[in-house]
């Protein structure tokens, strides 16, 4: 299935970390945060044209930790999410 985000969306995959405590206890996903981090998958047509903004598909960024709608594509998590939630752009 493809999707295109419409108006000034994003869609992006959240990137899971496994949480371990200091004494090595992997913490089920229950236990953990929402994850903040995510690679952007794709961009809608508005937001690719716009030379301001400067997030493209494949860089990977923090977004506000309520943000977006959540839907699950082919069993994969993703969020769709408006431009203002992207805070910052990271490399790892």
């Amino acid at each position: 299935m493809t999707v295109t985000p419409l108006g000034e969306r994003l869609l992006i995959k959240p990137i899971k970390e496994e949480k371990r405590t200091e004494g090595g206890i992997v913490l089920p996903d229950t236990a953990k945060e929402k994850p903040m981090k995510a690679e952007v998958v794709a961009i809608s047509k508005e937001l690719e044209d716009d030379d301001d903004f400067d997030v493209k598909v494949g860089d990977k960024v923090i977004f506000s930790k309520y943000a977006g709608t959540e839907i699950k594509i082919d069993d994969e998590d993703y969020i769709i999410i408006d431009k203002g939630d992207v805070l910052a752009k990271f490399s790892e």
